[in-house]
């Protein structure tokens, strides 16, 4: 599909009250066609999301420890989790030190899938990740968890006000650009 028509069936999804505000936008080499454009996200005339420059003002990650001391970041803690470390120490670590043994080890598997997550985004071809959301259900691409799908739908007109509003639990864990979208949407509700 060329790039006119994936930006046109990008922009009928688009929320109503995101047009003028948001814009998808590529560049191509026109003397060298073996060589991929950049494919990027505009939000009020600025360049919000390029897959390939990591530079720009939303918080990338680097290693593991930056996610881990983070103070963004909110791990809830179910009692089933609490529960499960306490059957694994035999009840021997006192309650509030159960807490943090909880809070270290999602927080490092949340580390884990969103520095996975990241280095996929700047792997991605846009287009593909495009494709894909346009032949998938809506529903996956908000659970999905790739990057890319989960903006696309945030800003998708079929997400409506009561499902962003039940969002924002999920929204804690993902990345900080999805974040940024989800805060975007927010704000036109």
């Amino acid at each position: 599909m060329s790039w006119s028509k994936l930006k046109q069936n990008l922009e009928g999804f688009l929320c109503p009250a995101l047009y003028g505000r948001f814009e998808y936008r590529a560049t191509s080499y026109r003397y060298l066609p073996d060589k991929a454009g950049l494919c990027y996200i505009m939000v009020d005339k600025k360049n919000v999301l390029n897959m390939s420059d990591t530079t720009n003002k939303i918080k990338w990650y680097q290693t593991e420890l930056e996610i881990k001391n983070d103070s963004n970041i909110q791990i809830p803690i179910s009692n089933e989790e609490m529960e499960a470390v306490r059957k694994e120490t035999q009840g021997n670590v006192p309650e509030d030190r159960l807490k943090v043994i909880v809070r270290n080890r999602k927080i490092t598997e949340h580390a884990k899938e969103l520095l996975s997550a990241q280095a996929a985004l700047s792997k991605s071809n846009f287009v593909v990740a495009a494709n894909k959301f346009l032949s998938t259900s809506i529903e996956e691409s908000i659970e999905s968890q790739d990057i890319l799908l989960n903006v696309l739908a945030l800003v998708d007109r079929r997400v409506g006000k009561k499902r962003i509003l039940n969002m924002s639990e999920k929204m804690k864990l993902k990345h900080p650009v999805v974040q940024y979208f989800y805060e975007l949407r927010l704000s036109t509700l």
